[in-house]
């Protein structure tokens, strides 16, 4: 897997792969090999597809999962092994995406969040900070000491997600929490360092499993995981009357229509839409028949 596995990262390096991409595809074929005890050049069409259905019935992956998972077999095959792209297509189908609605925390359930009991300084600021910001989860726990850029009042996210950098708001209240959290831990380089890694940034893992610790003490649903939390930013800016292309940039989508998915309104926001007729001041009264 030695010669493989440089070839395969040769290739993601050439064509720009993010860090964040390039571990998620290194690591599926990785596991690939090791469920079959076996170089990755050495499985048949038909085995990576009952690896697929392994994953799926037996693991239970989700839609997004195996999306990527797909994903990084198509490129291997493709581009390492140089395999005839219509087997691959053949052997690995596309896979259907469901269209799930994101769960969205209300802001008083936000505030449950946050002040949930047992909830210590880094945690605090790590969800803080997701939500404020409206981060993904690799952004947040990449994020470096020198990314709050507090003269500006904004947080550079180095390297998000397509390898793009970008700037999104820095809240003077999650500034006043960092400065108070950021004096406990005098971190050099990490805003969240591993505490069982020296020198190394939170893992995406343990963010997830501190949201998770945090929502259920706090009686909240959190099946959604710790995205939730972004779901929730850009909701509530788009009801606080935020145009969509300025979220869009907040965000980092580079297509205008996924931030467009954020357009849903809650059920209960209904009743306070009023029409345009009922913003009309008639100077005469309805005639009667």
């Amino acid at each position: 897997m030695t010669t493989l596995r440089q070839k395969f990262m040769d290739e993601l390096d050439l064509r720009g792969f993010s860090l964040n991409t390039k571990d998620n595809y290194v690591g599926a074929v990785e596991r690939l090999a090791r469920h079959f005890k076996k170089s990755p050049d050495q499985i048949t069409d038909e085995e990576l597809k009952q690896y697929l259905l392994f994953l799926i019935r037996n693991q239970k992956r989700s839609a997004s999962t195996m999306s990527v998972i797909t994903s990084a077999f198509r490129f291997f095959y493709k581009h390492v092994l140089h395999r005839s792209t219509a087997i691959v297509e053949e052997a690995l189908p596309r896979v259907r995406k469901k269209t799930i609605r994101p769960r969205i925390y209300s802001p008083e359930e936000i505030e449950r969040l946050l002040s949930v009991e047992g909830l210590n300084p880094k945690h605090r600021a790590l969800l803080m900070t997701t939500y404020a910001a409206g981060l993904r989860v690799s952004e947040v726990c990449n994020l470096k000491v020198t990314d709050i850029m507090s003269s500006r009042m904004q947080i550079r996210v180095e390297q998000g997600k397509g390898g793009k950098d970008r700037y999104t708001i820095l809240s003077p209240r999650l500034l006043t929490e960092l400065r108070a959290y950021w004096r406990l831990v005098r971190s050099p380089l990490w805003l969240f360092p591993s505490t069982r890694r020296p020198g190394q940034p939170l893992t995406i893992k343990t963010a997830q499993i501190v949201f998770y610790q945090a929502a259920k003490r706090a009686h909240l649903p959190h099946h959604d995981g710790i995205h939730s939390l972004r779901h929730s930013f850009a909701t509530h800016l788009l009801e606080g009357g935020v145009d969509l292309p300025i979220l869009q940039r907040l965000l980092g989508h580079s297509n205008l229509a996924t931030t467009a998915h954020y357009l849903h309104v809650r059920q209960e926001r209904f009743a306070l839409i009023k029409s345009p007729l009922d913003l009309i001041e008639f100077t005469t009264l309805c005639r009667k028949p």
